[in-house]
């Protein structure tokens, strides 16, 4: 929700929309006396390099390199991740990892280098210390993938956290991607990006940075190969990109730069070295796997702010069941909420919600509940209450609570980096289960505090506990969100252990895939809007969170029935499918397009629900392997330069291609295919890769490839799952992975593998098991066979 929502709400609320005004004005005075009196000016500072190399010491997987003025310790993990951190900084404590740090390799070596410097050898990567502290990443057949200049520090004389800047160097043909949600993408082109989750007040489109979840994850692909760097710090900081130029300057290449700026933190880093796959299943080793969603939250989900009574809200799910339109859950936003107050329910507007919640489910449609973090400050407000009682909310430098203003009005919040807070709050969830509720979306977690002025957040100054380490909101800003869907996720699977959470939140750090997913937040509608939602996705599927989609039509204005069609087509190939608008939006159900446009949904809707073992196996892989659902045409041809700069298609999973329709009036669209032979799924027309081909668009529907050989898990007309099986090419074969999920719980079922090839004249489909081939244990459907081949 944005700030001009804020505006119009507060003008309709008469007396009550000034105050909320005044309030604002009184917060940010009050942010900015907080900051002046709890945080100390800089001052003068002493600037750092690391100096000559002065001793080493081995350890296990590395061990540490001495410098004049600071020290050096490397770390080689046993899958292949390499750490290092600067004066003594070591891998923990991390809010990004999952569990403990990995073992060290025992089999990699710390040795001599050339020209005083020293080496760290490992199996897939030998990281090199030049004798001034510039750090080097290499393959195992030594082609330098990065080059880390040494760094510089800026300390302040009178004490106080170390400002710090690392330059580092890439090579020439190398692209950079990742550092979490980025509208503008997913390819990262030169220019700052900045490391401070931030609501920006507004419906976002591509040039607005930053946005609400920012991670120091960077994935750079290069023609040696990829690489993943995660600089594990939560302070406020900038990237700065420069792609390079390959025969700049006389014929030599200029490498790409990057240079991060952070006013303070660590300065350590993890690198993952690899193919795509390879480097984010290090990736998911290191932070987590992804969370299983329930098979519901894989299908189409309705949302608005503003459906306001269940009266309406029945209004919503009786037109999609009168039209035959799939639907399995329904959101509701914070009116719903007893004047805004996170978890209450308004009894005038929803008199019986559990009842009401029971009839949808029968209906095996789902409710899904807002929760904010803020608090209403006053007594009588259980959670207040109970919050003030256990000492759970944020407070000052001087002590006293810190006071914001959301939209229950003057609010606290609570301190999620402390245990015994995210104990507490994960409890809470057990009045929205009683409401009937069986999913939640995590808002304003930033988290946002309206100001007439200045950042819309907690003072810098704020106090937290930092899991009892201590510091400040500048430490704790970036995780808070992350806390939070830690506080959630955990308090749900004690509340209810049979079932799997459904969390998902709109701001986060690295490692937010172990609690959920998250979305869009608040993108404008519009054209660009619709390329900025596919940024999003696939950007954060490459820094690990694999769950996500946007807000299908934008969050504000009204589309057109072109473009809110385009997105619905978009959404329904992407993890999270859910519309949803803004409170003075236009209407976003199908039906409100005319009846063109509710056709053409309904073929995505019917689509969608017939995708959903597959979109439920690349679940399971996600949660398997850390490889997103949705990735990148270069995924498994990082060296396919023309596959790095598209970003206006997707591979969805290993099978197929999905390439949206993201401007106005096309009807037909050029599409790079990867290396291959794909089928249009409409006409079974085969189109032969690598190259770009021109392939129809109508908009009855956006054009999606198959892959040749795939073996693909679909719902047939009986509801049972079916085997969709697109011909090899002739001479090859193919294959696929299927996973059975009940739907919900945590059995852990078996991957099963399918291979298809040629015999004859016939396309033999045969299960792989350890006794062998076998039939397959579902009906195959054989597409493909009289495919006419396009010439390319």
């Amino acid at each position: 929700m944005d700030g001009r929502d804020l505006v119009c709400s507060v003008k309709a609320g008469g007396s009550a929309g000034a105050a909320q005004r005044l309030r604002t004005v009184r917060a940010a005075w009050r942010r900015r006396r907080a900051d002046a009196a709890g945080l100390p000016p800089r001052g003068a500072e002493r600037a750092r390099v690391p100096g000559p190399v002065q001793d080493v010491e081995p350890g296990p997987g590395g061990g540490i390199v001495r410098f004049s003025r600071s020290e050096l310790r490397i770390l080689v993990a046993v899958n292949g991740a390499v750490f290092w951190g600067w004066d003594g900084a070591g891998p923990e404590p991390s809010y990004a990892l999952a569990g403990r740090c990995p073992e060290p390799d025992p089999r990699a070596v710390l040795e001599p280098d050339k020209d005083g410097g020293w080496r760290v050898v490992a199996e897939r990567v030998t990281v090199a210390v030049s004798r001034h502290g510039a750090v080097e990443v290499r393959t195992p057949g030594g082609v330098t993938l990065r080059r880390d200049l040494p760094p510089r520090w800026w300390e302040p004389v009178g004490g106080g956290p170390a400002r710090w800047k690392q330059r580092s160097e890439v090579p020439a043909d190398a692209r950079f991607f990742g550092l979490g949600g980025r509208a503008s993408g997913p390819r990262l082109r030169d220019g700052a990006y900045r490391l401070w989750n931030t609501d920006p007040g507004r419906p976002f489109a591509p040039g607005d940075d930053p946005l609400y979840l920012t991670m120091p994850v960077q994935v750079v692909v290069a023609d040696a190969a990829t690489h993943l760097v995660f600089h594990d710090t939560s302070w406020d900081g900038t990237v700065t990109l420069r792609e390079g130029e390959e025969g700049a300057g006389s014929g030599h290449d200029r490498p790409g730069t990057c240079e991060l700026r952070m006013d303070g933190g660590p300065l350590r880093c993890w690198v993952m070295v690899g193919t795509p796959a390879r480097v984010l299943l290090a990736w998911a080793s290191l932070t987590g796997a992804p969370a299983l969603p329930p098979a519901w939250a894989l299908g189409h989900q309705h949302a608005r702010w503003g459906f306001g009574s269940e009266q309406e809200v029945r209004r919503i799910v009786a037109g999609y069941q009168e039209r035959g339109l799939p639907l399995d859950a329904v959101h509701l936003d914070i009116d719903h909420y007893d004047e805004h107050q996170v978890f209450t329910v308004d009894h005038e507007r929803f008199p019986k919600l559990p009842v009401f919640a029971e009839e949808l489910r029968r209906q095996g449609i789902r409710l899904v509940s807002i929760v904010d973090p803020a608090v209403k400050a006053a007594s009588g407000n259980a959670v207040y209450d109970g919050g003030a009682a256990l000492d759970a909310f944020v407070r000052d430098a001087s002590g006293e609570l810190v006071q914001g203003v959301a939209w229950p009005g003057e609010a606290v919040y609570p301190d999620f980096t402390h245990a015994r807070v995210r104990k507490w709050w994960g409890g809470l969830y057990a009045e929205r289960l009683a409401q009937g509720f069986s999913g939640f979306w995590h808002d304003m977690n930033e988290p946002t505090s309206f100001t007439a002025f200045g950042e819309s957040t907690l003072p810098r100054s704020a106090r937290h506990s930092l899991d009892e380490r201590g510091g400040d909101h500048r430490e704790a800003h970036n995780v808070y969100a992350l806390c939070m869907a830690r506080a959630a996720y955990e308090g749900l699977r004690e509340l209810a252990p049979q079932e799997r959470p459904f969390v998902f939140s709109r701001s986060g750090w690295a490692g937010l895939q172990r609690y959920g997913g998250t979305w869009s937040g608040d993108v404008a509608t519009g054209w660009p809007g619709l390329r900025a939602s596919l940024s999003l996705v696939m950007g954060l599927g490459l820094c690990g969170v694999p769950h996500s989609g946007p807000d299908v039509g934008g969050f504000d204005g009204t589309p057109s029935p072109e473009l809110y069609l385009r997105w619905f087509q978009l959404a329904s190939y992407l993890p999270l499918f859910r519309t949803h608008a803004s409170l003075r939006a236009g209407r976003r159900e199908p039906w409100e397009f005319g009846p063109d446009t509710l056709e053409h949904a309904r073929v995505a809707l019917v689509e969608r629900r017939r995708l959903l073992p597959y979109f439920m196996t690349l679940a399971h892989l996600a949660r398997r392997t850390g490889a997103p659902y949705v990735r990148p045409l270069w995924w498994g041809a990082p060296e396919d330069r023309a596959l790095r700069d598209c970003g206006d298609a997707f591979l969805l999973g290993d099978c197929l291609l999905v390439a949206p329709v993201l401007d106005p009036g096309a009807d037909r669209r050029a599409v790079q295919l990867p290396r291959g032979l794909w089928y249009d799924t409409a006409t079974e027309q085969a189109y032969e890769g690598p190259g770009q081909v021109l392939v129809d668009a109508p908009l009855s529907r956006i054009p999606v490839l198959a892959r040749a050989g795939s073996v693909i898990p679909v719902r047939g007309e009986d509801g049972c799952l079916e085997l969709e099986a697109w011909a090899p090419a002739r001479g090859r074969t193919g294959g696929g992975l299927v996973v059975q999920d009940a739907g919900d719980g945590w059995d852990e079922p078996e991957v099963e593998r399918y291979t298809a090839r040629w015999e004859g004249r016939r396309v033999i489909v045969e299960r792989e098991g350890e006794d062998g081939v076998r039939e397959p244990s579902h009906p195959v459907r054989v597409r493909g066979l009289t495919a006419r081949r396009a010439q390319t």
